[in-house]
């Protein structure tokens, strides 16, 4: 539905499917913060914990997302995003309450960080899935350019509303608002009222096995997806080396408190705004490859914040904040362009697959990093953890750098459904 003025501001559903979006990211921005603090502060988590408590949430990405493509392939992906929406608003309630009642432990986090993970994988697939149900192929840079404008806002209240909550009442009940909000999630998708195609008719047993190697046979077999998923995996191990053992090392180590943490978030957050307002011109201006090329290699550089991070507070806040900031501008623009990239060159019948596939490849590493950091945390310290972390992210830059991702100026044509070749507009 586009008319000359308002384009997708025009389409109902999708404002839906944006609103329902925006409160989810909003809550979960608060999780993001709030479920580290909650183990470091509450719980007294070690740097080994911290690990496995990342690896466990991510580890549904790397056990189940394959299975979660051909499934969400086979089903209306609506009501797929409605039922993980409430049952991660029901977990996520259940911290709070757990904790009120004396039953918060490190292991309940586990079991509530598996489940939401699980749930999620089926959420993200249907979700990115849909949007190219929902609207024209050519609105796929609007759609997913207004829904990362939504995610940078978030970023930019979320932890400081996040910190603020923590420090008055408590991590545990900060996550409160995430539950909430994904219960508003589910109520916003359930009012979109729009026809999904036709699955394809079953005229015979189908072998999972088969299905989920042409999903995969998807991404290998085209240059562009492969070259893709190995810069975003690459990237997410070491970001998430990082990341295991971050909360740690700034409480910890620094000495900063829960408010600060959530103000160097929020302000450096305001990146993400930007890059997501920029995604469309940068892609025009530097052309699709090297906009991916450019962001990939940027991210490494703020990530160089944290181990540098040292001298009064003053400047370690100014330091992390000027590496959040970085890092949070060019993710966007990455995400967008890649994300509408995977979407413009794959058939509608594929994309639950394609989209499970990467997210198989790309979030897989997640829990390795995980695991990761949080080992490197207990041998060779913090520090060197996120040293070694930051460098090994400019290394996500090659696999895009030397592939036919360079040579693209726009989108590619649509895949040939039989074919499965792609031709390159340069």
């Amino acid at each position: 539905m586009r008319n000359r003025l308002g384009g997708l501001w025009q389409h109902p559903n999708f404002l839906k499917l944006w609103s329902a979006e925006t409160i989810s990211v909003f809550g979960s921005q608060v999780t993001q913060l709030a479920l580290p603090l909650t183990a470091v502060l509450v719980l007294g988590a070690t740097p080994a914990q911290m690990g496995i408590l990342g690896a466990i949430e991510m580890a549904p990405f790397l056990f189940i997302s394959l299975f979660a493509g051909v499934w969400v392939d086979r089903w209306r992906l609506r009501p797929v995003m409605v039922i993980a929406d409430i049952g991660r608003a029901i977990l996520l309630g259940s911290i709070p309450t757990a904790y009120f009642v004396g039953w918060l432990s490190v292991e309940y986090l586990y079991l509530v960080a598996l489940l939401t993970g699980t749930l999620t994988v089926f959420f993200d697939v249907a979700y990115q899935s849909y949007l190219p149900v929902l609207v024209n192929r050519d609105q796929l840079v609007e759609g997913n350019g207004k829904l990362e404008v939504s995610r940078s806002v978030a970023q930019i209240t979320g932890p400081g509303l996040a910190g603020g909550l923590v420090q008055v009442a408590s991590a545990p009940v900060a996550m409160a608002i995430d539950a909430v909000s994904f219960a508003f999630s589910a109520f916003f998708l359930g009012l979109i009222r729009h026809t999904e195609p036709a699955k394809p008719p079953r005229t015979e047993k189908r072998n999972i096995w088969k299905e989920i190697g042409e999903g995969l046979g998807v991404v290998f077999g085209n240059p562009y997806l492969r070259s893709i998923a190995a810069c975003t995996g690459t990237s997410n191990l070491f970001g998430n080396i990082g990341t295991a053992v971050f909360t740690l090392y700034v409480i910890r180590e620094l000495h900063l408190d829960a408010v600060l943490l959530g103000l160097i978030f929020g302000i450096g957050s305001v990146g993400a705004l930007i890059g997501a307002v920029m995604a469309g011109w940068t892609a025009r201006r530097l052309g699709v490859g090297w906009t991916i090329i450019s962001t990939s290699a940027i991210f490494g550089v703020g990530a160089l914040a944290a181990p540098l991070a040292g001298g009064p507070v003053w400047f370690i806040v100014f330091t992390l904040t000027a590496g959040f900031f970085i890092s949070s501008w060019v993710n966007p623009v990455y995400n967008i362009t890649q994300v509408s990239l995977r979407q413009a060159i794959t058939p509608h019948r594929l994309l639950g697959r394609m989209n499970a596939s990467m997210r198989f490849l790309v979030w897989g590493t997640m829990p390795i990093g995980s695991l990761l950091g949080g080992f490197l945390g207990e041998v060779i310290g913090l520090r060197m953890t996120l040293l070694v972390a930051a460098l090994g992210t400019f290394l996500s830059v090659l696999p895009v750098l030397f592939s036919p991702v360079r040579d693209l100026k726009t989108q590619p044509a649509p895949v040939d459904e039989t074919t499965q070749e792609t031709v390159a507009a340069h």
